[in-house]
């Protein structure tokens, strides 16, 4: 008999099922995936970006669709 795979919930690291066919964060409640999602849109977290990356992203000639 095997076992499911369990991964920590992001936010609070409750065990959490995890399936290979989810594309989606494993959240043990939908209150935890609510309290992530605060931290992400107050910017308490960032996806770091290297310095030269960025000056390109903000400089006038940056142009997204190219």
């Amino acid at each position: 008999m095997s076992q499911t795979p369990t991964v920590e919930c992001p936010t609070c690291g409750a065990p959490v099922e995890w399936s290979s066919e989810s594309k989606f964060r494993p959240f043990c409640s939908d209150r935890c995936k609510l309290i992530d999602l605060g931290a992400w849109a107050s910017e308490e977290h960032k996806i770091p970006v290297a310095p030269d990356a960025e000056d390109e992203l903000f400089s006038g000639d940056f142009d997204p669709r190219h």
